[in-house]
């Protein structure tokens, strides 16, 4: 593991990092501060981040850039780590951190859209449902007129969310060019009507069985075991006969 001696961090940086209040952001950024970078197992073991990748997705949403490397763990396995990369890249319109959308903007989306996952599109208990960003905040940030911006947002389901985030920060858009028209036409900003799903030809349609629909999800599955095929594919297979 590199050695963590006294580190020189870059002032644009340390000015950038003093607009961060949020705690999980903040707790990353003072470690890298004091000692050059921080690990995965840093994050679960010292301070209980059971989702390493999620802390350091926070800093960068913060606007303070960072950059992923792989070193050797306690185990002698590769663990990632992560420290401050090019002060360049500080986004200024994200300094500070997401803003709090308030009751009556949640309000305004559920009486446009119901209550209902904008993926996916399931109903849930209005709890369930959070208020998402169309163009990830990454790439688009917040705008002080967010509120006044109701297209801009729509809500989702958790396990849509987290399908979302993990395809938007593996697309190539996400993470070099973030350029906003790309994200515009993607399917996880437009799932209604959308050309491409994260820079990859691909279509998509999510499909829930509830109550009494469950028997016919378990006779298709049983049929796509008989033939060998996954039940996605006996789906596909059914649709093309």
């Amino acid at each position: 593991m590199p050695s963590k001696g006294k580190i020189l961090v870059d002032p644009r940086i340390l000015e950038a990092a003093g607009k961060i209040v949020a705690k999980r952001p903040k707790t990353v950024i003072d470690h890298i501060i004091q000692h050059g970078f921080i690990t995965t197992e840093e994050l679960k073991d010292i301070y209980g981040y059971d989702h390493p990748p999620r802390a350091a997705r926070d800093v960068r949403e913060a606007g303070i850039p960072l950059e992923t490397f792989w070193i050797t763990g306690k185990s002698n396995r590769k663990i990632g780590a992560y420290r401050f990369a090019d002060p360049s890249g500080i986004s200024q319109h994200k300094l500070g951190g997401r803003r709090t959308f308030s009751k009556p903007f949640k309000q305004l989306l559920l009486l446009r859209d119901g209550s209902r996952c904008s993926i996916c599109s399931e109903i849930y208990e209005d709890r369930y449902l959070t208020i998402d960003h169309r163009i990830p905040y990454e790439v688009v940030g917040d705008n002080p007129s967010d509120e006044h911006q109701a297209a801009a947002f729509m809500l989702v389901c958790g396990t849509c969310q987290r399908k979302k985030s993990w395809s938007c920060e593996h697309c190539s858009n996400w993470i070099d060019a973030k350029n906003i028209s790309i994200c515009k036409t993607c399917y996880w900003s437009s799932p209604e009507s959308y050309v491409h799903l994260a820079m990859k030809a691909e279509r998509r349609i999510e499909l829930v069985w509830t109550e009494g629909e469950v028997s016919d999800f378990e006779r298709l599955k049983a049929e796509a075991a008989i033939i060998g095929l996954s039940l996605q594919e006996n789906l596909k297979k059914k649709l093309q006969s």
